[in-house]
């Protein structure tokens, strides 16, 4: 059994991460903003002890700061950072402005490298040393042949990036880090019209998470296990 946190598990992805990890028996710390509004995912404690809820604001510094003091000692053995948000769909070029890229800059792509940064004591004491960064196929620029979305398309290639270097900069230390793309996923971000449900995605991306080991150290990769070009 090991012991999983997970951003971002209210609802789609994320609490699809959790109810799987908690069916097969692991332990789960997930977090999202405001637990009260978060009743799929407060409901899974009275079947799963093994469940915790932290109250976490990915976008809010203060919120952050102060997560590692609620976590307290737990030994984390993989990291999820699953929380992201779309930002604004009309944002195109000619109807731009920097107040639609900031807030989703700061949640996609910097408070998961912050929040890393604040809970590397809880993740050194983790056996498995593994983290997991949730990004998207639209954060490729080798990939991207239609344009538009810039603020999602660049707040993920930010990630990309960032993640990157983690993978090299903890290396060291016994860490395996992965980018995954998830698919096009039937969320609220995705869409009716998306390909493929959250229980497809998460079962193939816990699939590439249990194998994770230095020989996949900083690959980008989509739920299936196919390669994606930078």
């Amino acid at each position: 059994m090991s012991t999983y946190l997970v951003t971002g598990s209210n609802r789609g992805i994320g609490l699809t991460f959790v109810k799987s990890l908690l069916t097969r028996g692991d332990r789960v710390v997930a977090t999202c903003r405001n637990r009260s509004k978060a009743s799929d995912l407060t409901a899974l404690q009275n079947e799963h002890p093994a469940l915790e809820i932290l109250e976490l604001d990915v976008a809010d510094a203060a919120s952050l700061d102060s997560f590692p003091a609620r976590l307290g000692d737990t030994a984390i053995d993989v990291f999820i950072s699953n929380a992201g948000v779309y930002g604004p769909r009309g944002a195109n070029f000619g109807n731009l402005s920097g107040a639609d890229w900031e807030p989703v800059l700061l949640v996609n792509a910097v408070a998961p490298v912050l929040l890393t940064q604040l809970i590397m004591d809880n993740l050194r004491q983790g056996s498995d040393r593994k983290l997991i960064y949730i990004t998207s196929k639209m954060g490729s620029i080798d990939d991207n042949g239609g344009g538009g979305q810039y603020v999602y398309r660049s707040s993920k290639a930010a990630l990309n990036a960032a993640v990157k270097s983690l993978s090299i900069d903890l290396a060291d230390d016994g860490f395996n880090v992965l980018l995954l793309h998830p698919g096009w996923v039937q969320t609220d971000m995705g869409g009716p019209s998306a390909l493929i449900d959250t229980g497809t995605s998460v079962d193939g991306m816990l699939q590439l998470i249990d194998q994770l080991g230095p020989a996949q150290n900083g690959q980008f990769l989509a739920y299936d296990g196919k390669q994606i070009p930078w």
